[in-house]
């Protein structure tokens, strides 16, 4: 199904299962609705699971023509509006992590959200100059960036090779040119504002790739707390699709309903 944004973008959608409680799963940087397969399997016999691809992404509109944080939120926005909950969980991963805190606020019965491996120390920003060497990096380079630097930030040990070898070959679907522009948003965009808008509980489940700093999180989100996933990398939902599901499955028991 299609949901339509904000722009005008078709938002493509996917629901599977029947349950007072929608789980919105919303994918990464350079992701599908197919990253949530595992989880809709899983999760539909006890919840109604939605996926979705943004903008630019999967199955959804390519012309956007200009990109920004608030676009990406309105996707999620008119997908909820779309399937209309009683009761809503959003869960965004990496990129959408972000874009989940600016949407939450906008969506009636919102319940929670669930962070995956993402915004993991909200104190932690990366400078302008830091973001332009990135961005301009992958404009220039992009494959070499895919296979030779961004793998010691994505991946960890226990990664299965096939994951690793999966998203190599979405990322390279796109020019460089194309992910930079999918991607910047995300920097330009102030998540601390948005995370003080938050007033439902906030979850992480991440990985020990890259550490969580609760204490940070909490000077921005009323109701903050996270858990950690040993030995994998950024994609928890694909490296580790039963002990991710587990976590899920617990945090989801513990917000109740």
């Amino acid at each position: 199904m299609f949901a339509r944004s904000d722009d005008g973008s078709d938002i493509y959608f996917e629901v599977t299962g029947a349950a007072e409680t929608t789980l919105v799963f919303v994918h990464g940087w350079m992701g599908n609705v197919r990253w949530w397969d595992a989880q809709r399997d899983a999760l539909s016999t006890s919840y109604r699971v939605v996926a979705l691809d943004l903008a630019g992404h999967g199955r959804s509109s390519q012309t956007r023509t200009t990109w920004s944080a608030e676009a990406y939120a309105a996707d999620i926005i008119a997908v909820a509006r779309a399937v209309s909950p009683s009761r809503v969980v959003l869960v965004g991963h990496s990129m959408s992590g972000a874009y989940a805190v600016a949407a939450g606020p906008q969506i009636e019965g919102l319940a929670a959200v669930i962070l995956v491996d993402t915004l993991k120390n909200l104190d932690a920003v990366p400078s302008a100059e830091q973001l332009d060497a990135m961005l301009a990096g992958y404009r220039a380079d992009y494959r070499t960036a895919v296979e030779q630097q961004l793998p010691q930030y994505l991946f960890a040990t226990r990664t299965p090779p096939a994951v690793a070898e999966r998203l190599t070959r979405e990322f390279l679907t796109v020019s460089g040119d194309r992910a930079a522009t999918l991607l910047e948003p995300l920097y330009r965009f102030d998540v601390r504002a948005a995370a003080r808008r938050v007033r439902v509980p906030v979850r992480g489940i991440g990985t020990d790739l890259h550490p969580f700093d609760a204490a940070a999180n909490r000077r921005y989100f009323a109701d903050y707390a996270d858990v950690t996933i040993a030995g994998y990398g950024h994609y928890p939902m694909l490296e580790a699709p039963e002990a991710f599901t587990a976590a899920l499955r617990e945090q989801l028991a513990k917000l109740g309903g």
